[in-house]
């Protein structure tokens, strides 16, 4: 079978052998549990293949996550529960029929509507028309995107602040809360607070259609470069960081800034 030959069945196929008899020791020895990390770690590398602007590797890590569904739909269909047709029809059976504006006779103005008719739809077919609203928010998800989904849904029943500058007083607020915490040494109130204080700057970031996740994920991709420009410049140096004063790596912290500015206006 050549690789430029195969198609979607083709994958399935491929699957369906190395779990079998004479396959792979290691694929055939997975359940849906084993397989959850592998699920977080290829869509993690997905956004990262994004970030790197890599269209070869967006390619690649696409396919990587993609592995991932077709393993869970072989260890179904071995199980006499689903196969992978039925995941696909459930799909296209969804997407029609929560989009009624585009296969059907409903007029919907904007996004803003489109979700929130999303939301009815799902309602309805759940049989949960008087659910909470802050419910269908998945428990696993990271701690800043849950927060986010927490409160873009309670700001469509409208609980929510009517000027940015009101989110950005609580903001504040939880700060004074979080260093009056810290000033009594009380950990358990400082955990609290922190929490509030998070939660604020989520709600901010929402208000300002800023994904807080985005946002620290990239944040973090600085620190690892500028941490690793100083790692770099000291090594060439001959010495390591524990030998450079906080003076001399904070000097060369602001050196990989610069840089930083300095290749983005290229």
């Amino acid at each position: 079978m050549k690789p430029d030959q195969t198609g979607f069945n083709d994958l399935l196929a491929i699957m369906r052998r190395l779990r079998g008899p004479g396959g792979c020791p290691w694929d055939a020895e997975q359940t849906h549990e084993s397989l959850t990390r592998y699920l977080l770690e290829e869509t993690y590398e997905v956004i990262e293949a994004i970030d790197l602007k890599s269209p070869e590797l967006l390619k690649e890590e696409l396919g990587d996550l993609l592995l991932q569904p077709v393993f869970h739909a072989a260890i179904a269909e071995e199980n006499g529960t689903f196969t992978m047709a039925d995941v696909i029809r459930t799909l296209c059976d969804k997407l029609i029929r929560r989009h009624p504006h585009v296969f059907g006779d409903m007029e919907i103005r904007d996004s803003t509507a489109q979700i929130e008719n999303w939301e009815k739809i799902k309602k309805a077919e759940k049989g949960e028309e008087h659910r909470s609203a802050l419910s269908g928010v998945p428990p696993h998800l990271p701690a800043l995107l849950k927060a986010q989904k927490i409160t873009e849904k309670a700001s469509r029943v409208g609980f929510d602040w009517e000027h940015v500058d009101q989110v950005m007083a609580k903001v504040i607020e939880e700060l004074h809360e979080f260093e009056e915490a810290m000033t009594q040494g009380n950990n358990d109130r400082m955990e609290a607070e922190l929490g509030d204080l998070l939660f604020a700057i989520v709600n901010l970031g929402r208000f300002l259609s800023i994904n807080p996740e985005e946002a620290l994920r990239k944040t973090i991709n600085r620190f690892q470069q500028r941490f690793g420009y100083v790692e770099e410049t000291l090594h060439g140096q001959g010495r390591q960081m524990k030998e450079a004063t906080l003076a001399e790596m904070d000097t060369l912290w602001e050196e990989a800034k610069v840089r930083e500015k300095e290749a983005l206006s290229r």
